[in-house]
């Protein structure tokens, strides 16, 4: 979503970075650039404004331009505005979901991904938040909404409301508040109807709906990709019937991103949630300072550990860490980290949540070297016997062409495999002896009390972190491509 937009910010303070000493000018010329990629992001014209007015005043003062890393100051300037700009001066406060059942009123536009999202939110809120959850479909006008929403509950384990034909979306509201009640649930859902604009009609409807059940949480759900446009649909409803909260979906999309960069500035409103697929567990929270970090290029250190967390059997990689710390990383150690990998959305997923790594994951997409070199590497090690995966040491010329051959693969490609593990060990076993991977380790299953907060550190302290994550499991040789390794011709590369 955030992709032209932190390309055009990093080309900006790369050059800030090089120049060493600066001067209030250099400053003013950068924020110019900044200004016109936040412009092109559709960022709204105000905001812009406002937010450079910000930086400008900060970065151009003897403290930044004086100080030994200027150029550095100045991205942390511009990571702590962008995140002011995206959580506002109260932050995002948590859902109101106390007093059951808690009910939570979904409103907006048809279209706008409101039934899947109510889907989602009720998912998350019964697996993360262990409440008993009851969905109701008040969509009495769009063809099976009613029933899209009870297949959704089957699917995700969560109660809907029986639907009963002929009644109006208030009486259903009032049924489920009734039902939510007598059944002992946490939270009731209503997933209103939409319209393809906003009318006289809709607002009506809902409210009516909101002075039925007085809603703790009102959150509206706006289709990312339409830019400023989602901006005043969310002003017109705060208007209307005033929201708590804003959805965006569709954030995996190739929009600019000006709609979560103005939403919070323009409305007021916080963005809940963000979705990000079609998948049911495709709906995060919103984080301002990861959103901020990741648009600068500094990397998601925090989301990194939770796909990890998420991923990992953490009892199998405890016990692989261990080996570690003893020096042991045979083959079947290097497929267990490949695998942790691919389940962490592949090199090119890992490396953009590493800081600095964004760009090499980019230069390696142009090169034609993609995740299919985790299926081939695999693949080599596959074709390995059990005493060859435990001690490749055993692997010379004849058994080398039998693997290659086995794996429909090259010699050299194997050569490579070989080659990296050997440089895997080693580090493995430096890490092991400085108590790297211990930290590390702890990080990941959330045992550790040193978890970084990357809103607090500038980017050189977040690149040091990065290379501290580098032992966990999932990230073999910092993305698979050891100091000294090239790529054969097509290893991994697009044919």
């Amino acid at each position: 979503m955030f992709e032209s937009l932190s390309d055009r910010l990093g080309g900006v303070f790369d050059r800030l970075t090089k120049q060493g000493a600066l001067s209030e000018d250099d400053v003013r010329t950068a924020m110019r650039e900044v200004r016109v990629a936040l412009l092109e992001a559709d960022v709204s014209l105000p905001v812009v404004r406002d937010f450079v007015k910000k930086v400008t005043a900060k970065a151009t003062g003897a403290a930044v331009t004086k100080s030994i890393t200027p150029g550095q100051q100045v991205i942390k300037i511009v990571h702590d505005e962008l995140k002011a700009m995206l959580a506002g001066e109260e932050g995002i406060p948590p859902l109101k979901i106390d007093n059951p059942p808690a009910p939570i009123l979904m409103v907006g536009l048809q279209g706008s991904g409101k039934t899947t999202t109510t889907g989602k939110l009720a998912k998350r809120l019964k697996e993360r938040d262990g409440k008993r959850v009851l969905m109701a479909s008040l969509d009495v006008n769009r063809p099976a909404a009613m029933e899209q929403l009870k297949i959704l509950g089957t699917q995700i384990g969560v109660d809907t409301l029986p639907i009963v034909m002929g009644q109006k979306p208030v009486d259903i509201a009032k049924r489920a508040k009734q039902q939510a009640a007598l059944g002992g649930y946490d939270i009731y859902l209503l997933d209103t109807a939409g319209r393809l604009q906003i009318d006289q009609v809709l607002m009506d409807e809902v409210q009516q709906v909101h002075a039925a059940v007085n809603p703790r949480e009102t959150l509206l759900v706006v289709d990312g990709l339409t830019g400023q446009v989602a901006v005043e649909v969310a002003e017109e409803f705060d208007a209307k019937v005033g929201v708590t909260g804003v959805v965006l979906t569709r954030m995996d999309g190739d929009g600019r991103g000006g709609a979560a960069l103005s939403m919070r500035a323009v409305t007021g409103k916080p963005i809940r949630y963000v979705g990000l697929g079609e998948k049911m567990d495709a709906l995060e929270t919103f984080e301002p300072d990861r959103i901020a970090g990741r648009i600068l290029g500094m990397g998601d250190i925090v989301a990194l550990v939770e796909k990890a967390q998420e991923t990992a059997d953490i009892e199998a990689q405890e016990r692989m860490m261990k080996r570690f710390q003893k020096g042991l990383f045979n083959m079947n150690d290097l497929k267990g980290q490949l695998q942790q990998m691919e389940k962490m959305g592949g090199m090119e997923g890992v490396m953009g949540m590493m800081p600095g790594m964004g760009k090499m994951a980019k230069q390696m997409d142009k090169a034609g070297f993609d995740d299919r070199i985790l299926k081939r590497q695999m693949a080599l090690i596959d074709s390995m016997t059990k005493k060859e995966r435990a001690n490749p040491a055993l692997l010379q010329a004849s058994r080398k062409k039998r693997i290659a051959k086995g794996a429909g693969l090259e010699v050299s490609e194997l050569n490579q495999l070989l080659k990296m593990h050997r440089q895997m060990a080693d580090m493995m076993k430096k890490m092991g002896k400085g108590g790297m991977l211990k930290k590390a380790m702890a990080m990941m299953t959330g045992k550790g009390g040193g978890m970084p907060d990357p809103s607090q550190m500038d980017p050189a302290a977040l690149e040091a972190a990065s290379k501290q994550l580098g032992g966990m499991g999932g990230m073999p040789g910092m993305g698979g491509l050891p100091k000294g390794m090239s790529l054969p011709k097509g290893f991994g590369g697009k044919k």
